[in-house]
């Protein structure tokens, strides 16, 4: 993969998972869309360090644990335009609307919230919320720096989640929409690699907690992909985006008091 193709690639990464401005790829290669979804995790690394500062800020502040939490998440969702949580939402009602595959499909592609899709957000949420309240440390510097070190390293990693929903194994739910673009392309053994990466660096965190956090977290979005081609004969951007909220409570839950 040559520069120009990374620096295109690592542009609309950014510029798909994050709220910032960055010049437009308007050419959008198989070589450019996999590079995007490799580069998923360094793309989000600055709302993984604002994350980061905000529960930091929190904790020098002594602010309660609970709503610094909510806030990391506030800032984090409006930085990632809340395209993650209304993949979560989408999925969720999709998924229970109704067993017809075209069906399901069109309630994912309205956009409207039901039942399911509230209750999904409400409780992916309040696992996030509580897990990243025991990263608020009230204490020194050099006490309570390494917890917002390790909230802001699991905001990028939970990004990983697209290296299994966008796999080769994973076909199109649909021929049209977001996901088109980006189905199909990251190769099973890069993303086994990928995942093998991140539980080895997540042993520099915990040695035991650490790694099966995270081959939780990629079992749990393997199923949710596995779920959607079942039910919806593939998957979309919306199963994209649940599988990122889903990893990152995963993460934030097993690596909670590290």
């Amino acid at each position: 993969m040559s520069v120009a193709v990374v620096g295109r690639s690592l542009r609309l990464s950014v510029g798909m998972l994050t709220a910032l401005r960055v010049p437009a790829v308007l050419r959008v290669t198989p070589g450019v869309a996999t590079g995007a979804l490799l580069l998923a995790p360094l793309a989000v690394l600055p709302l993984g360090v604002v994350v980061g500062v905000v529960l930091w800020t929190g904790g020098r502040l002594g602010l309660p644990p609970l709503a610094v939490a909510f806030a990391a998440l506030g800032v984090l969702a409006a930085g990632s335009r809340a395209l993650h949580l209304d993949g979560l939402s989408d999925v969720a009602d999709g998924l229970t609307s109704s067993y017809d595959r075209e069906r399901s499909l069109a309630v994912m592609k309205s956009g409207t919230a039901g039942p399911a899709g509230v209750a999904a957000l409400v409780l992916v949420l309040g696992a996030q919320a509580a897990a990243l309240s025991s990263f608020v440390v009230h204490g020194r510097l050099g006490g309570e720096l390494r917890p917002a070190l390790i909230a802001g390293a699991a905001v990028c990693a939970s990004r990983a989640a697209l290296w299994i929903s966008a796999c080769t194994l994973a076909p199109p739910a649909r021929e049209d929409g977001l996901g088109i673009t980006f189905t199909r392309r990251v190769p099973v053994l890069a993303a086994l690699a990928g995942w093998a990466a991140l539980a080895a660096l997540a042993m520099l965190v915990d040695p035991v907690r650490g790694p099966v956090a995270v081959g939780v977290a990629a079992l749990a979005v393997a199923a949710l992909t596995a779920h959607a081609v079942r039910r919806l004969g593939g998957v979309t951007g919306d199963v994209f985006g649940a599988g990122v909220e889903l990893a990152l409570a995963v993460l934030l839950v097993g690596l909670a008091g590290s």
